[in-house]
């Protein structure tokens, strides 16, 4: 095992050059203003723990809320009388820095019931599961940065497409999730749920971090804030590099940057944050198989998969409120770029080029979500009326071509030898989405409340292609969303939860207008009738739950809930045509979410959750050769648990944290299933003094060999194979340390 803090030569000397300096002038800045005693390393990490209660303190600072106000700063505060239901939740900046992570995506699994994974290199976007869904990248989880949504609508790789690469986790200040399609502020993804991720805008103490580990982990963050004449302008950046354990590196290396100037207080006040981010990678996708053998278990077919994306974003707040009303508006505009290699199946289409395609997504985007909430009385009983408008445009460059090697190129099907254009698509649009919202929470008794509300939806493509001009076109959708929440107690610090609504995903706006499917292997002939897909999908869920506090120390949720979803139609971006397969499907299970305290320092959290996913009627074209088929929704979590134990002792720190998730149907049929991922990780940290802390994260502690995420398809493993349905997967990454010092001044 290699552990190092700076590694040297190699492909990390552009990481170092472009590290030293930076790291150099925020050291100085740091020396200036906190006057840092100059410690060596040896002494640090032989110098005794600093005797204090805990070096990481929840972040105060939070909206007001108008019934009731309550102040909630993480899962160590009681929901019982802010929550509307049991799905509800925050996780503040405490419990996110006891948690040893593997990629910032994992900030996310902070929400019970959630799991991250990732099937091909570390630049790509996480693959989300949450209540009986593979939500692929981000499909029916909606995901806000300070409010400014996360997600990509008609994306080249995938709808919904959430990379968190941005996300500097030492940054966010809480992370406020809430399941089920209940919510009048969440409009397109928000069926499983949504999070709103909220950032510092001023630390509580500047830091600097440093970290390096196996694999070729190397890794630096700080945060500065500085008052400025009324204002504070708070400065962070994150310089990041890992290979991985794979055969051939994944050289992943990031840059993220933040600034935010904000003036004024919770009632009053604006913001103004801007964000960077470049990233690029070679990637190890999934691996069949039967090539384990040939490749080996960290190994892979195409060397040359991976990619590159970056995100540049601005974003501007203003709120006000009095007693009786509050106004909040946000802006936002960003730019997009992804390029991405990928390669499913080898070698199934072409024996002579491989199957290596690309998939391009350039976009500008411009947004506004605006909100504004009166305070009243009826007949004695505390009303909240809220009126909400929400506008988002993008103009998109989205493309697929045939490549090798990264590089463009006709192919020929081997199989038929029906000719490939590099170019298979390539379009120019515009999607454009208009949200409309209002809410009515009312205080009827003091055991009774209710939040109604009703959204209305509306999306518009207008799409130009390039390559088939018979898919230009334009198509609108427009949807309504009622919801109702009731909320009843409490009672002997337990209070229950009746909640009914309806939500939406969009689908890709090719596909809502596309007469003639691309050519591709399927589809050899230009001219073959697809079939178009509707703009947006509607689901609907019933959920009932429970939440309490009867037992000393101890906070426990329960909710059973159920999900009905229109359709499973999705534009694929990997062929360019229209799946048309899937069928409705229902969605149900039960989730239990634990958080127990029994004494100041020690905390325990127990997280279960179990679900179910089916077809309305036998679908057979994802079932395994042969079969007729059957109702299971492939990849659907089932059973996932999630449980820790954290202590803060006299400067001392550690966290012990076990992850399940349980095995899954493959195919509609369920003849092929994944086996379960069992993965134990670990931190421990030891204040050196008021300035100083070391630290250590354990990952994979068992060294398990589980897989990361599991399929089955069709494909060739190598030019003369024959095609096979087989297994396909990703390994969860082996037993690793990363090492790291962290200064606060």
């Amino acid at each position: 095992m290699n552990v190092t803090l700076f590694r040297l030569g190699g492909h990390a000397a552009v990481f170092r050059r472009a590290l030293r300096p930076l790291f150099s002038n925020i050291m100085n800045l740091m020396k200036r203003r906190a006057k840092l005693s100059r410690i060596p390393l040896a002494m640090l990490a032989a110098a005794p723990c600093f005797a204090q209660n805990s070096t990481h303190q929840p972040a105060t600072n939070q909206p007001p809320t108008q019934l009731p106000e309550v102040v909630v700063t993480g899962r160590q505060d009681s929901m019982i009388g802010v929550a509307d239901s049991a799905g509800q939740g925050t996780t503040g900046a405490a419990q996110l820095a006891d948690r040893p992570i593997l990629r910032s995506g994992e900030v996310m699994e902070t929400v019970p019931g959630m799991i991250i994974t990732q099937h091909a290199g570390g630049g790509k976007a996480n693959q989300y599961f949450l209540r009986g869904f593979n939500l692929d990248h981000g499909t029916d989880f909606a995901t806000f940065l300070d409010g400014m949504p996360l997600n990509l609508p008609s994306h080249a790789h995938g709808e919904g497409y959430s990379d968190m690469n941005t996300v500097i986790p030492e940054l966010v200040q809480r992370l406020d999730y809430e399941k089920g399609p209940y919510y009048a502020d969440v409009g397109n993804y928000g069926s499983a749920g949504a999070a709103h991720l909220e950032f510092y805008k001023t630390l509580p103490q500047d830091f600097l971090t440093v970290e390096g580990g196996t694999f070729g982990f190397e890794r630096g963050v700080f945060g500065l804030s500085q008052k400025v004449d009324l204002g504070n302008l708070l400065i962070g950046g994150e310089a990041y590099h890992d290979d991985g354990p794979w055969v051939h590196p994944e050289d992943y290396s990031k840059f993220n940057g933040l600034l935010t100037y904000s003036q004024g207080n919770e009632a009053n006040g604006f913001s103004v944050t801007g964000r960077a981010y470049h990233g690029k990678w070679n990637s190890s996708d999934q691996l069949a198989e039967d090539a384990v053998p040939r490749v080996g278990y960290f190994g892979t077919l195409n060397p040359s998969d991976g990619g590159n994306s970056e995100r540049y974003s601005l974003q501007a707040e203003w709120h006000r409120s009095d007693g009786n009303s509050e106004t909040k508006i946000m802006a936002h505009g960003f730019y997009y770029d992804l390029d991405l290699f990928s390669d499913f199946t080898y070698y199934l289409t072409d024996t002579n080029r491989g199957d290596q395609f690309e998939q391009q997504d350039r976009r500008w985007v411009a947004g506004l979500d605006a909100r504004q909430a009166y305070s009243s009385q009826w007949s004695g009983s505390d009303v909240e009326n809220s009126f909400g408008l929400q506008v988002r445009n993008d103009w998109i460059n989205n493309g697929l071509y045939q490549t090798e090697d990264r590089a463009r190129v006709e192919k020929f099907d081997s199989a038929t030898g029906a000719y490939l254009p590099a170019t298979t698509e390539a379009d120019y649009f515009t999607d454009t989405q208009v949200g409309l919202y209002a809410e009515n929470k009312v205080q009827w008794t003091d055991k009774f409340r209710s939040v109604l509300a009703m959204r209305g939806d509306l999306d518009y493509f207008d799409v130009t292609s390039l390559v088939t001009p018979a898919n230009n076109g334009a198509s609108a959708t427009l949807l309504p969303s009622p919801k109702l929440s009731l909320i009843f107690g409490p009672w002997a610090k337990t209070e229950f939860y009746a909640q009914g609504g309806f939500s939406f995903h969009s689908n890709d706006g090719r596909g809502a207008t596309q007469t003639v499917e691309p050519v591709s292997a399927d589809n050899p002939t230009n001219g073959t009738l697809g079939g178009k897909i509707p703009g947006l999908v509607q689901t609907k869920g019933a959920e009932i739950g429970v939440r309490t506090l009867v037992v000393p120390h101890l906070q426990s949720s329960l909710s059973l809930w159920y999900l009905y979803s229109d359709s499973e139609l999705m534009q694929d971006g990997d062929t360019g045509s229209t799946v048309a397969s899937k069928e409705p499907s229902n969605r149900y299970g039960v989730e239990w979410a634990n958080y127990y305290t029994p004494i100041s320092h020690l905390t325990f959290d127990l997280d279960l959750a179990e679900s179910s996913a089916r077809f309305t009627s036998v679908d057979a074209a994802d079932a395994a050769p042969g079969s007729p088929g059957g109702t299971r929704v492939p990849e659907a979590v089932g059973t996932v648990i999630s449980s820790g134990i954290t202590l803060h002792e006299r400067g001392f720190s550690a966290s012990l944290r076990l992850r399940y998730f349980g095995p899954r149907d493959l195919t509609s049929d369920g003849d092929y299933r994944s086996n379960s991922t069992l993965l134990l990780n670990a931190e421990a940290g030891c204040q050196i003094n008021k300035t100083w802390r070391v630290f250590a994260e354990f990952l994979n502690l068992l060294d398990s060999r589980d897989h990361d995420i599991d399929y089955a398809y069709t494909s060739r493993d190598r030019p003369t194979a024959s095609p096979a349905f087989t297994d396909v997967f990703h390994p969860v990454e082996p037993f690793q340390v990363r090492v790291g010092l962290t200064a606060r001044f």
